[in-house]
């Protein structure tokens, strides 16, 4: 912001609290001189939904104090590190082996996501869809069945053993455990059921992942099963 915006920016906060309007032209100009000092590298509204203004009225819709140059900074700072967490590199139209021409295009592009100018380029999302889908990598996804290929899932299984019995008992046909939340250690769907171990004084110890779920859950897990299997069938009795 210019001193210009400075000053805009210090009416507008004086019209929400009298408290900050300073009627003395020395005590004025050094406020403006301090908060353009603090605020030079903040902009006042960019296209993509910063501004100022907002961040000055969220401030005294949250708090009775007087605001400062660093209430307006920290809502600034949290604004470019959200932008930037959502942006997803796109590749530059530079030559890859310009090496200089490469990295100030991906720079510029951030500056340009982090500043509000433009949107954060989103990573490309893989759908289920298989319209449109390769053919050659349909028939790949076809002959693995799935991203991890079996010879890797083998390898795998040693190190992730909750994983691998779940994955063993799906293939069998039985229930699979991990789809309901475990009552007995509370484990949530998804998670593998937890060891406790209990000290002296009845105080848990210590969670540690159990390889196989709890009986109770399998229990919960079949009979989840078992009235998903009837409701499909009532219909085709009917």
């Amino acid at each position: 912001m210019d001193r210009r915006e400075i000053a805009a920016l210090l009416a507008y906060i004086g019209r929400l609290d009298p408290r900050s309007i300073r009627t003395d032209q020395g005590e004025a100009r050094d406020q403006l001189a301090q908060w353009h000092e603090l605020l030079s590298d903040v902009p006042m509204a960019t296209p993509h939904g910063w501004d100022a203004r907002v961040a000055a009225r969220q401030h005294y819709r949250a708090s009775p104090y007087q605001i400062q140059p660093a209430d307006v900074v920290r809502p600034w700072e949290s604004y470019r590190r959200d932008r930037l967490a959502l942006h997803w590199d796109p590749t530059p139209s530079a030559d890859p082996d310009d090496q200089a021409a490469w990295t100030a295009e991906l720079v510029g592009a951030r500056h340009a996501v982090a500043a509000g100018i433009a949107q954060p380029a989103y990573a490309p999302a893989i759908t289920s869809s298989q319209e449109g889908i390769n053919p050659r990598l349909q028939a790949r996804l076809a002959q693995i069945g799935s991203c991890i290929p079996p010879a890797a899932r083998a390898a795998l299984a040693p190190y992730r053993p909750a994983r691998a019995a779940r994955e063993a008992a799906v293939a069998q046909g039985q229930p699979d455990a991990l789809s309901v939340r475990c009552e007995w250690c509370l484990a949530q769907p998804g998670e593998p059921c937890r060891r406790r171990r209990i000290g002296p004084n009845a105080g848990v110890l210590a969670l540690t992942p159990r390889a196989t779920p709890h009986p109770g859950r399998l229990d919960l897990a079949a009979a989840q099963q078992a009235q998903r299997t009837e409701q499909v069938q009532q219909p085709a009795l009917a």
